[in-house]
């Protein structure tokens, strides 16, 4: 097979309609869409009409859309799939007419808002035939594929912690600042260390052991807990403890401990710069930075793979749901101020480290319009 033909240049390519025209669609996604070789623009639907219109003339997209008239796209015959950027509490408004008209589905991050949003959806693909990926990229970014591998391998011998910050200065006046918890860090920035705890022990939290929820009126983002700091217990007298927060400067960072050794990882969730691991096995301590890749381009170019040869996917919709619970299991540990169980939900599927590694290369980020990057 030649290099066009495995990566799909030449031949048929997923048709996407991109929702929601915000910052992590414009400077993250839609960038990287053609280098992917198996995937192309042919919608847009925001009720931003500047943004239609400049951003349908950037990437060539006829066709665009008005959110009102989402239904009017489903029918259209014009698109395959679509990649859903809206706000989180508004995905399963989008997805599940999408799904069950047979059109395949790339959602942001949380999937949505409740565990039972997460279930209508996942309900929804099974009832079109379509598929529902959670957009996890780091599952298929290097550094990331790399710790799981070593875990694996037991250079880390028995996994005994975890612990991350993770953390951005808001700026009061993104839409994540107004619209109250489900807009703000619990939602939007834990869903990556607990996904990172779910694949790094390859084991599902089974309590929320506590929870505190912090608000600094100095950081002026009005009725919102703007930082909070969870510990979760895992299987096997295993604990994981992080801390989101909307008014530190900018950290990103992971530690994975076990019996052998260790993983530091910083940045951990980015996608600007590559990654970067620094490693103690015994006393052997190695650093490595890992080259940047253009982590939405794998993810999309993943998805639309596994479309076009009837494929399943891995971060899949019960991947989404699985955060969600633990995400509730934390609401309901801050209202009562003790332990609470996390629901139980079995993942028979895990990461395949050498199935879903993708290495596209970085691509340049353009102008936005009328959008901004969340910190200040």
């Amino acid at each position: 097979m030649s290099i066009a033909s495995a990566l799909g240049l030449g031949g048929r390519k997923v048709r996407y309609g991109i929702v929601g025209l915000g910052d992590i669609s414009q400077e993250a996604l839609m960038p990287g869409v053609k280098h992917t070789g198996n995937s192309q623009i042919t919608a847009l639907v925001s009720s931003d009409r500047e943004k239609l219109g400049a951003l349908g003339e950037r990437y060539g997209v006829e066709h665009r859309y008005d959110y009102d008239d989402f239904p009017k796209l489903i029918a259209s015959g014009e698109i395959d799939a679509i990649y859903l950027g809206t706000p989180n509490w508004r995905h399963a408004e989008f997805a599940i007419p999408a799904l069950e008209a047979g059109i395949h589905v790339l959602c942001e991050k949380p999937l949505e808002v409740t565990s039972a949003k997460c279930r209508e959806m996942i309900a929804a693909a099974e009832r079109g035939g379509a598929l529902l990926m959670t957009a996890y990229r780091l599952h298929f970014e290097p550094a990331n594929l790399d710790a799981i591998r070593r875990i694996r391998a037991g250079e880390l011998g028995d996994l005994v912690a975890f612990t991350s910050c993770f953390g951005q200065m808001l700026d009061p006046a993104n839409h994540r600042a107004l619209h109250g918890i489900e807009a703000g860090p619990l939602f939007d920035m834990a869903p990556y260390p607990i996904n990172a705890i779910r694949f790094l022990f390859g084991a599902e939290p089974l309590e929320v052991v506590s929870a505190l929820g912090i608000r600094h009126p100095e950081a002026a983002l009005g009725d919102l807990d703007d930082t909070f700091a969870v510990t979760l217990r895992m299987p096997g007298n295993r604990l994981a403890q992080f801390t989101v927060s909307y008014v530190t400067n900018s950290v990103d960072s992971l530690v994975i401990a076990g019996t052998k050794g260790s993983i530091h990882m910083s940045p951990a969730y980015g996608y600007g710069p590559g990654l970067e691991q620094n490693r103690t096995i015994g006393e052997k301590q190695e650093h490595e930075t890992f080259k940047a890749t253009d982590q939405f381009g794998g993810e999309l170019q993943y998805f639309s793979k596994c479309i076009l040869e009837g494929r399943t996917v891995e971060p899949d919709g019960e991947e989404g749901l699985a955060d969600l619970l633990v995400i509730e299991a934390i609401v309901e540990a801050l209202r009562f101020g003790g332990p609470v169980k996390v629901e139980s939900l079995a993942r028979t599927r895990r990461i395949d480290p050498d199935e879903q590694e993708q290495r596209l290369r970085p691509v340049d980020i353009p102008e936005p319009v009328n959008t901004s990057a969340p910190a200040r």
